[in-house]
């Protein structure tokens, strides 16, 4: 935890998130023991927490307010129970429910003033992460799982095995509260829990929880460089329109296809897009391939990307001489470059 907080700038007011589980719970335990100190290595703290009632189950608000009423006996303020509503997202009810708790735990921070939020999920969570997105046939950025600190969110257990919680609960003399839906085989991180992981350690014998995470943090570094890269070379490459943006088409076929794929992606995003997933990525990659103008290739989030041959835009290009646009002069020094260009567009922007 110090190390942790320390990493953080040890900042002076934290929210802990606590579902009552043995891992938030046993979080909550350690932080409001430096909150009854008063400080982190001379470093002034208070500790507030929050629950979050998806209202998913039967009996949720119960024990979102019993799991309130032990923080406060820990010593935590001020403790607040948000409820929420999960809608569905299109990306399963385990993303909704994560999605709602965030934006409710950002919100609680917030409103208290706290610089960070505190995480429970420890190593074994971070070794069912790394499973799921194999299974999945997801690429670095997935693999490299949870970070230890994402923007406010901390996550100062993802070092310790989940055994470790259950005792540090004991030791406290905690009673955590065990969601049903961890044993729940209609979920996949439940059935990654419950079957496979100890099938893997069984067969393969122990560590392999461990390994599994210190793949994710050696992956974590090498997701990182490629994404500083994958940034400095789409700032240096994108041409952003009135209703899209585009890419010069012989710049992104020389790429390495680690970049490429990545730049393709930030395209998709910066005109409003979600993540594609690879095979979209593949299709969206084979029009640097044909000939002619080709496409639309439809990427998630109502984007279209498609191809502009060179041909088609001198064409455009005399057209628009002809009516008097003076578009060649305004176009800019990118617009000169002798090649076709990759072209993404949102589909909104293209009706209006």
């Amino acid at each position: 935890m110090e190390n942790a907080l320390a990493a953080a700038g040890y900042p002076a007011r934290i929210l802990v998130a606590c579902s009552g589980g043995p891992d938030s719970l046993a979080l909550a335990a350690v932080a409001a023991y430096f909150a009854r100190r008063g400080h982190v290595d001379g470093h002034p703290v208070s500790v507030a927490a929050a629950i979050v009632d998806h209202q998913l189950q039967p009996g949720s608000a119960e024990v979102a307010s019993r799991t309130a009423s032990v923080l406060r006996e820990l010593g935590l303020s001020p403790v607040e129970v948000r409820t929420v509503e999960v809608s569905s997202t299109g990306f399963g009810p385990e993303a909704a429910a994560r999605d709602a708790r965030h934006a409710a735990l950002e919100a609680a921070a917030d409103a208290h003033g706290c610089n960070v939020i505190l995480l429970g999920h420890t190593l074994d969570d971070q070794a069912e992460q790394v499973l799921l997105g194999l299974a999945r046939g997801s690429g670095t950025r997935s693999l490299a799982g949870m970070r230890p600190a994402r923007g406010r969110l901390l996550r100062p257990f993802l070092g310790l095995r989940r055994m470790e919680t259950l005792e540090i609960c004991d030791a406290e003399e905690l009673e955590p509260w065990h969601d049903p839906s961890n044993a729940d085989p209609a979920f996949a991180r439940s059935r990654t829990r419950v079957e496979v992981m100890p099938v893997l350690e069984e067969k393969l014998g122990p560590g392999v929880a461990e390994s599994l995470a210190r793949t994710a943090a050696i992956l974590q570094q090498d997701a990182d460089f490629l994404e500083d890269l994958a940034d400095q070379t789409y700032g240096s490459l994108v041409q952003r329109t009135d209703d899209g943006a585009w890419l010069p088409e012989d710049a992104v076929r020389d790429l390495p296809a680690a970049l490429r794929f990545r730049v393709i992606a930030k395209a998709a995003a910066d005109v409003g897009g979600q993540q594609p997933g690879y095979g979209r990525l593949q299709a969206a990659e084979a029009l640097l391939r044909r000939q002619g103008s080709a496409g639309p290739v439809e990427l998630p989030g109502h984007v279209s990307v498609y191809r502009l041959s060179l041909s088609d835009l001198e064409q455009e290009r005399a057209a628009a001489a002809v009516v008097g646009t003076g578009d060649s002069a305004s176009a800019g020094p990118r617009e000169a470059v002798r090649c076709g260009k990759l072209v993404f567009r949102h589909q909104k922007s293209s009706q209006q």
